[in-house]
């Protein structure tokens, strides 16, 4: 079945984080295409309106009109083990599998699992963060990163421990910088690697000898990974190999591994919070399960429920196929008109997840907030929102959403260029 991608599907006028909060710095009443509107194309969340197989689900659920307490069925469990089985051949038991509000929540529940000092026994209290000197765990995060693991780091009493990625001109791709990897798990005070694969915001899709190499290091010194694979549905249709769980390479990194997993992005749905905290390891999964109790973090969206179990059908399968070549689309089309007028902007290419992050540094060598300033100047200026570089340490850039309409995306480019040929 063909879906239709064509439609705005932004949701005015229903409280919407993206298209109702309008900065007053903008100078816009309004959000929209026409001239003089806000065209916020800021936070990863899609124009494109939901899935209508998704849609149709809720609506079965919600016409039965009981809203009460309610237990995750099987039927859920089988969704999430037949997908990832079948898509990606990570072969999940129902057992390793925590449902939870969100990514974000289950990053600082796991942040805090793997933290907890000494061994975990019924009724007693976690255990402080910091050891008797005074010293903080680190946690190992390859940054650029996505703006909310600072603060779950941070939040949890952590410190960060920073490997930068490094920008590789030749592929037009970041790449690891393995030395100070290594370095850095063999830090005493480093208690886990926080994955983002695939990368948000950087676009990469790390390969399967990537992750073997990380999680190698990682088991050489002991370091649990805790791995956001969120954006692993949005690959671009060029890259055949597709995204490789990285708990699914070895039966060693599995019991190493904590991962995050949701429809919500790759669906559109964030709003429904639902997300599955995987591990097969019982001791991180009780530590884990200690943690979301502790917090009361034990419930989940009902209508979310009903949401994974619509996604993860054979439906899904054909939406986000299409989906993603939507997106692809867009990003050549960015691609072309930065590189045809602006060559001097580093734009990664998009292997992964809908988000650009162009890079500004050489367009602008005198500002170390080349992004920023880029940004700020587009959204007074031209009515244009991304978001500024800085939150997640790369102040030389912004984020771009590319999940949005043809048209939508030209016009987004259209006021891009005639922004920074006013700046430049």
């Amino acid at each position: 079945m063909a879906y239709d991608f064509t439609t705005e599907g932004a949701p005015k006028g229903s409280n919407s984080v993206k298209w109702d909060m309008i900065p007053e710095e903008s100078g816009a009443a309004r959000t929209g295409t026409g001239p003089g509107e806000l065209l916020p194309m800021w936070v990863a969340e899609m124009d494109f309106p939901a899935a209508p197989f998704i849609v149709e689900a809720l609506h079965r659920r919600i016409d039965k009109g009981v809203f009460g307490y309610t237990f995750i069925p099987d039927s859920y469990y089988d969704r999430v083990i037949d997908w990832f089985s079948r898509r990606h051949g990570w072969n999940i038991s129902r057992g390793e599998i925590i449902p939870i509000s969100g990514i974000v929540p289950a990053t600082s529940v796991a942040i805090r699992a793997l933290c907890m000092s000494g061994p975990l026994k019924p009724g007693a209290g976690i255990s402080a963060i910091a050891d008797a000197s005074g010293r903080r765990p680190k946690i190992i995060m390859q940054t650029p990163a996505y703006n909310c693991f600072f603060s779950n780091i941070r939040n949890m009493g952590c410190e960060l421990s920073e490997n930068r990625l490094v920008w590789d001109g030749e592929s037009r791709r970041y790449r690891i910088d393995w030395e100070d990897f290594e370095r850095r798990c063999a830090d005493p005070d480093a208690k886990a690697f926080l994955l983002c694969n695939p990368h948000n915001p950087c676009g990469r899709l790390w390969s399967r000898e990537e992750l073997t190499r990380l999680g190698e290091i990682c088991l050489a010194h002991g370091i649990p990974v805790i791995s956001d694979e969120i954006h692993c549905e949005i690959v671009n249709p060029v890259h055949p190999e597709g995204y490789t769980p990285f708990a699914s390479i070895s039966e060693e990194f599995a019991r190493n591994t904590i991962s995050f997993v949701s429809p919500t992005k790759s669906f559109n749905i964030a709003g429904l919070q639902i997300a599955n905290i995987i591990s097969a390891n019982e001791d991180f999964r009780c530590r884990i399960d200690r943690v979301i109790n502790d917090w009361e973090h034990c419930d989940v969206n009902q209508l979310g429920i009903v949401a994974l179990e619509a996604a993860y059908s054979r439906q899904g399968e054909d939406w986000l196929a299409q989906m993603n070549e939507v997106v692809a689309g867009n990003f050549e089309l960015l691609k072309e008109a930065l590189g045809r007028e602006f060559p001097d902007v580093r734009l990664p290419e998009l292997e992964a997840t809908y988000l650009a992050l162009p890079d500004f540094s050489a367009l602008f060598p005198n500002t170390e907030k080349a992004g920023d300033m880029v940004a700020e100047h587009l959204l007074k200026d031209e009515k244009l929102r991304f978001s500024p570089g800085s939150i997640y340490g790369a102040p030389s850039c912004y984020r771009i959403n590319l999940a949005c309409p043809r048209t939508t995306m030209k016009e987004a480019v259209k006021r891009l260029l005639h922004g920074l040929h006013k700046i430049s």
